[in-house]
C-alpha cells in the first residue's frame, strides 16, 4: 500500500512516544470537527500518551506510516475495569483527513486483528460507532464484526443527539 499523499509505502508498526504529537493532531481534529469520538475538549497528547504507556498484554497501539509521517492509527484497550472482562478489549482506529476511504483502516484494524488472534487470553473484541457513519459500518463489518446493537441519543455533540451501535468479533480460537 502506498500512501494517499505520496509514492512512499505505508507501514504498519508499534506506536512510540515520537509519534503522539501526529497521534494528538489526527484525535484533537476529530475532537472538533465530528462524533467519531464523543471527548469535546483536546487532549489528545495525554489521552494517546496514556494508551502508549499501558501497552501490552493485548492492549496494543499502531501506527500506519508513510516515509515516516503518522497518517492514522489503531489501538485496543480493556472494555471494562472488572477482572470478568479481561478477556475482552475494545478497539478504536483514527485517520488524518487525507488517508481517509483509502484502505488504511482496513489495513490497521488487520494488524490490530491479526495480532490479537495470537493471544490466548484475547476471547472478543468490542467497537462503537456513532452513528451515522456508513464507511465505519462497512469497515467493522467487513472485518468480521457484527453489529450487536444501538444504544440512541446516548451522546450530545455538535448541536445534535447521537446514537452508538455496538459491533463485536469473536476471537476465531473460541474459548479462552
Amino acid at each position: 500500500m502506498t500512501s494517499p499523499t505520496s509514492d512512499a509505502p505505508v507501514r504498519i508498526r508499534d506506536a512510540a512516544p515520537a509519534d503522539v504529537p501526529a497521534m494528538a493532531a489526527i484525535y484533537d481534529e476529530q475532537v472538533l470537527t465530528s462524533v467519531a469520538t464523543f471527548e469535546t475538549e483536546l487532549r489528545g497528547r495525554s489521552y494517546l500518551g496514556e494508551k502508549l504507556a499501558t501497552a501490552g498484554a493485548g492492549n496494543l497501539v499502531l501506527v500506519a506510516c508513510a516515509a515516516e509521517r503518522v497518517l492514522g492509527y489503531a489501538f485496543s484497550g480493556p472494555f471494562r475495569p472488572r477482572p470478568a472482562y479481561a478477556g475482552t478489549r475494545e478497539l478504536s482506529v483514527y485517520l488524518s483527513s487525507e488517508a481517509r476511504g483509502r484502505g488504511l483502516g482496513r489495513a490497521l484494524y488487520a494488524e490490530l486483528l491479526g495480532r490479537l488472534d495470537a493471544l490466548p487470553e484475547i476471547h472478543t473484541q468490542v467497537a462503537v460507532v456513532a452513528l451515522p457513519n456508513d464507511a465505519s459500518e462497512a469497515l467493522h463489518a467487513a472485518m468480521g464484526f457484527e453489529r450487536v446493537g444501538v444504544l440512541r441519543e446516548v451522546g450530545y455533540k455538535l448541536g445534535r443527539y447521537v446514537d452508538t451501535a455496538w459491533y463485536q468479533r469473536m476471537s476465531p480460537r473460541g474459548q479462552v
